[in-house]
């Protein structure tokens, strides 16, 4: 490999990383998961959807400054569609019709800045029209309707400057 390739993969990399550690944090809690009106039933499938969401979260908050941390407190879930039970499968599965099933979440946040509060409140989180539009995330993707809803909320909360000039 030539050397001037190899400095600008090196300087990649380091503009790459230097990225990443300027970037917010979020730090992600649920309040009684059991409990949420639509969230699979397994252990197993309930902890993978709720990482899932902590790890979209965290993917969101490297949007922040570095100096911002999101706390967020999950109240509530509502996955998009309906489960059915499937008799010859551990697996239920989710039927997505269109109509009242669409993707819902409660939680409460606050943004701190240099250890102060500069921003907070609670949210409602809802995607009525979750099987409408383009959506940027892949068919396979456990989330697939719930993280453009996540995405919404986060842009108009956070990225938004009169949102953030107003707190």
């Amino acid at each position: 490999m030539k050397r001037q390739t190899r400095l600008w993969i090196a300087a990649a990399l380091m503009l790459a990383a230097a990225g990443a550690a300027s970037a917010g944090t979020v730090n992600v809690t649920y309040k009684d998961p059991d409990k949420f009106i639509d969230v699979p039933f397994w252990d197993q499938d309930r902890t993978e959807v709720l990482k899932e969401f902590s790890e979209h979260f965290a993917r969101l908050g490297k949007q922040l400054p570095a100096n911002q941390q999101l706390n967020i407190t999950v109240t509530e879930i509502d996955l998009a569609g309906r489960v059915e039970p499937r008799r010859n499968s551990m697996r239920d599965l989710r039927v997505l019709r269109g109509g009242a099933d669409w993707p819902t979440m409660q939680l409460n946040y606050s943004l701190e800045q240099d250890g102060k509060v500069i921003a907070s409140g609670n949210s409602s989180l809802n995607n009525m029209m979750y099987l409408q539009g383009i959506n940027p995330y892949r068919e396979g993707d456990l989330l697939r309707y719930e993280k453009p809803m996540v995405d919404k909320w986060f842009k108009e909360t956070f990225t938004a400057p009169a949102q953030l000039s107003k707190k």
